[in-house]
């Protein structure tokens, strides 16, 4: 679907996208709020998914726990739309900034995926460290906006 990769200089330095996916056709991607600059997501996107990504100018994803395509914002109606789409060095992980309005990207109900912060210094019990909330409070309740569709976090 996209340029083969055929040498190390064409992917460093080339000027055609050419994504090297892992074993299980994925490739990471990192989204961030185009305003602020604020991490929202990590997720992983495939061939196809990508391809619908840069077609359509809004995020297409791969959902490992449902095993299919997710256009990001769908079900929500927090669409995020692609203002600019970023590949690194050596073309194995994508940078997505993304405006979601005055939305949210968490299934949860948060702004960010990111709305914990972990405490940094000495571990004293690994079982029991504490995460402090950056985000006080949801964009939106999770049970109304998504009903009876299952929750995509697994144990």
């Amino acid at each position: 679907m996209f340029k083969k990769r055929e040498s190390v200089f064409e992917v460093e330095e080339g000027k055609f996208l050419s994504p090297k996916f892992d074993a299980n056709g994925l490739i990471p991607v990192v989204t961030t709020d185009n305003g602020s600059g604020e991490v929202l997501m990590h997720g992983y996107m495939n061939e196809d998914s990508l391809r619908k990504t840069i077609e359509t100018k809004e995020a297409h994803y791969w959902s490992r726990s449902r095993k299919s395509i997710w256009h990001k914002g769908k079900s929500s109606g927090f669409i995020q739309k692609v203002i600019e789409l970023r590949i690194d060095d050596d073309q194995d992980s994508i940078w997505m900034k993304v405006d979601i309005g005055d939305g949210a990207s968490c299934h949860v109900g948060y702004k960010s995926c990111f709305y914990r912060s972990v405490p940094l210094g000495k571990i004293e019990n690994d079982q029991e460290v504490k995460m402090e909330f950056k985000e006080k409070k949801k964009k939106f309740d999770p049970k109304k906006v998504y009903k009876d569709q299952s929750n995509p976090t697994k144990l």
